[in-house]
C-alpha cells in the first residue's frame, strides 16, 4: 500500500482528533524539563510516523521508535536528553515490512516489532513479529532478527499493540476497534516454524493504539487516541476494572511505554518533530475502582482526555460515570469527532 493511500484513509482520523485536542485544550507544561526520560521532541526528519516506543534497558534515557510502514526494516535508538537519533538499526532477514505498529522489550533481551497493522480492518490472513536482540552498543548497525508469521485464532484482525509480558516472556496483541476490541495471547514460546496462533483472553478493549505492561508485570497500560487505561494484570490474561489515567492529547496518539524504572508513562504520536510527553505514574489507591481515577492523583502538565473522552481537566465526571458540565459536553464532542472521522476513513478505504 502506498504511503499516498494510507494517509488519505488516516486524514479523517487525524483531522478528528486534533478537532477534539482543539475543544479539549490539554494542559502541557511550558517549557518541558530536561534530562533524561523527560519531554522530548524526535528530531529525525526521516522519524515522521513514529508508531511505537519501547524505553532501553541497556541504555539508560534511550527509546527505540519506527515508523509506521514506507520506511522499510529500519528501527531508530533515539535519546530523551537530546531528541536525537543514536543510532540505526536495519533488520536483516525480515522480508519487507508492511505496517509496523509496535515494539517491546521482552525479559530475554530482545526487541520485538509489531509489523501488525491492517489498514484495510482485518482482511490480511497473517501478520508478523520480528525479534531481534537489543544492541548492546549505540551505532549505525545491521543486526539479523527472526521473524515469526502471526494469525487469530478468531479470523484476521487490524492491530496496533503489541506488548511483551516482563516475567513470562509472553507476547500479546491488542485488536484495534472503536468497540468490541480485544486482547489476544500467543503461545508460550514464538516459533519460526509454521504459523503462531494468538487466542482472546476474553478481555475486551476498545481503539487501542498501543500499550505497554509495567515492568514489574503487574499492571498494563492500554491507550487510544484520546487517552489511555491501566487494568491489573491476572495471570490467567484476563484484566481488572480498568483505571483512567491522565493522559496528554497529541493529535495522533500512537504510542507509550513505561521508563525503565517504572516511574513514569512516556506518550507519543506521529508526525515530523513529534513530541514524547512523561507522565508520572499515579498512585494507587486501591484495586477495582470501577474505572474511576483516585483523588489528588493526577500528573502536573497531563492533559484531558481518556479513551471514554472524560477525564483530564474540569468537572468531566459527575460521580456517576457520566460526563457532565461543559467539560462533559466537550469530552463527548471529541468521541463524536472521531468516531465520525474513523466511519468515514473506514467507507474510503472499501
Amino acid at each position: 500500500m502506498s504511503r499516498r493511500t494510507r494517509i488519505a484513509r488516516r486524514r479523517p482520523v487525524a483531522a478528528a482528533v486534533l478537532a477534539a485536542g482543539a475543544l479539549l485544550l490539554p494542559v502541557v507544561p511550558a517549557a518541558a524539563a530536561s534530562g533524561a526520560d523527560q519531554d522530548f521532541v524526535i528530531e529525525d526528519p526521516r522519524i515522521t510516523e513514529s508508531s511505537g516506543l519501547a524505553a532501553s534497558r541497556k541504555h539508560p534515557g534511550v527509546y527505540w521508535t519506527h515508523n509506521d510502514s514506507d520506511d522499510g526494516a529500519y528501527l531508530y535508538a533515539v535519546d530523551s536528553r537530546t531528541g536525537k537519533t543514536v543510532a540505526t538499526v536495519t533488520m536483516t532477514g525480515v522480508g519487507e515490512p508492511r505496517d509496523v505498529e509496535a515494539i517491546s522489550l521482552g525479559p530475554d533481551g530482545n526487541l520485538y516489532v509489531g509489523d501488525i497493522g491492517d489498514n484495510l480492518g482485518g482482511t490480511w490472513d497473517h501478520v508478523w513479529i520480528y525479534r531481534l536482540p537489543e544492541p548492546a552498543e549505540l551505532r549505525d548497525q545491521t543486526v539479523a532478527a527472526t521473524q515469526f508469521t502471526v494469525q487469530y485464532e478468531d479470523g484476521p484482525r487490524d492491530a496496533e499493540a503489541l506488548m511483551v509480558h516482563p516475567k513470562t516472556g509472553r507476547v500479546h496483541l491488542a485488536s484495534k476497534k472503536q468497540s468490541g476490541g480485544r486482547l489476544y495471547a500467543g503461545p508460550e514460546k514464538l516459533s519460526a516454524q509454521g504459523v503462531n496462533v494468538f487466542r482472546p483472553t476474553g478481555a475486551e478493549v476498545d481503539w487501542v493504539t498501543d500499550g505497554a505492561f509495567s515492568p514489574d508485570g503487574s499492571e498494563l497500560v492500554l491507550r487510544s487516541y484520546l487517552g489511555a487505561k491501566a487494568y491489573d494484570w491476572k495471570g490467567d490474561g484476563s484484566l481488572g476494572e480498568p483505571r483512567r489515567l491522565s493522559a496528554p492529547l497529541l493529535g495522533q496518539s500512537e504510542s507509550v511505554t513505561y521508563t525503565a524504572d517504572g516511574t513514569g508513562l512516556m506518550y507519543g504520536a506521529e508526525g515530523t518533530r513529534s513530541r514524547v510527553v512523561r507522565v508520572d505514574v499515579e498512585k494507587r489507591d486501591g484495586v477495582g475502582d470501577g474505572g474511576k481515577e483516585p483523588e489528588g492523583t493526577k500528573s502536573p502538565g497531563a492533559g484531558a482526555g481518556d479513551a471514554d473522552g472524560a477525564g483530564g481537566g474540569g468537572e468531566a465526571d459527575g460521580g456517576d460515570g457520566k460526563p457532565t458540565g461543559t467539560a462533559g459536553l466537550v469530552a463527548v464532542g471529541a468521541v463524536v469527532l472521531a468516531w465520525l472521522g474513523l466511519r468515514k476513513g473506514r467507507r474510503g478505504a472499501k
